[in-house]
């Protein structure tokens, strides 16, 4: 059924013919919000399982199961970019996530420069945003979210083998040919990276200025933009 449902469950599944439990939310969702009943196709999936077509069977409207009935598409190794950025107001991070998540995002890196206006996250919430992401466009995985930590630690940590390319503004760029299947990309604040991060950005190995066009972009503008733009012209497609 193309049109069933996709829930994301964060634990083993059993063998075919048996049942996996959902839990409240998850049910509530389907037997309140969609209003299905017993018997009707759900998806279920994991990165450790694949895909499965299941039968849905209720119990109660916050209890009740999935009934394995057959794997749709088996379990896939995660290939795709790796996301630095700066975290924005709440919707605008929420969207980068959304829209990582849709572009193959397999990890996020939110990152505190001089201008991050935010130094918390929630990174429960930022997880929930991508399962739902992923339930959305049909991903089996989900991105790992990485905890908030200054932009000189990640650089510090960062393989100067593995390609990080950076949006700079104002900046000439080097041309992307090929991108290769395992990199990063590396978007900063509103209001851009100060001259002192600059300065680091431009001596570090990895990077690799990018132009993401002639235009200055909102931050979550860039992200798409940087994403499409690699994804285009990388050896492993998103």
């Amino acid at each position: 059924m193309q049109d069933a449902p996709r829930l994301y469950l964060d634990l083993p599944f059993p063998p075919q013919g048996e049942g996996v439990a959902l839990d409240a939310d998850q049910m509530r969702y389907l037997a309140t919000v969609l209003r299905l009943q017993n018997g009707d196709t759900v998806h279920v999936f994991n990165e450790a399982a694949g895909e499965w077509e299941a039968r849905l069977e209720i119990q109660r409207k916050d209890r009740g199961q999935a009934l394995l009935v057959a794997q749709v598409r088996a379990p896939e190794q995660p290939i795709g970019p790796v996301l630095v950025f700066a975290p924005l107001k709440r919707d605008a991070t929420h969207l980068v996530l959304r829209m990582g998540t849709e572009m193959g995002v397999t990890r996020f890196c939110p990152v505190i420069t001089e201008r991050t206006n935010t130094h918390r996250i929630n990174a429960e919430r930022f997880r929930a945003i991508a399962i739902e992401a992923a339930e959305q466009c049909e991903r089996l995985d989900i991105p790992l979210i990485d905890p908030l930590r200054p932009l000189t630690q990640l650089l510090a940590e960062w393989q100067g083998s593995r390609a990080l390319y950076a949006g700079l503004e104002r900046q000439e760029s080097e041309s992307v040919g090929v991108v290769p299947g395992d990199y990063g990309l590396l978007i900063g604040p509103e209001g851009g990276f100060s001259e002192t991060e600059r300065r680091l950005l431009n001596t570090h190995e990895a990077i690799i200025p990018i132009s993401l066009g002639k235009r200055i972009l909102r931050a979550d503008t860039a992200v798409v933009a940087g994403l499409a733009q690699l994804a285009f012209r990388s050896s492993q497609s998103i």
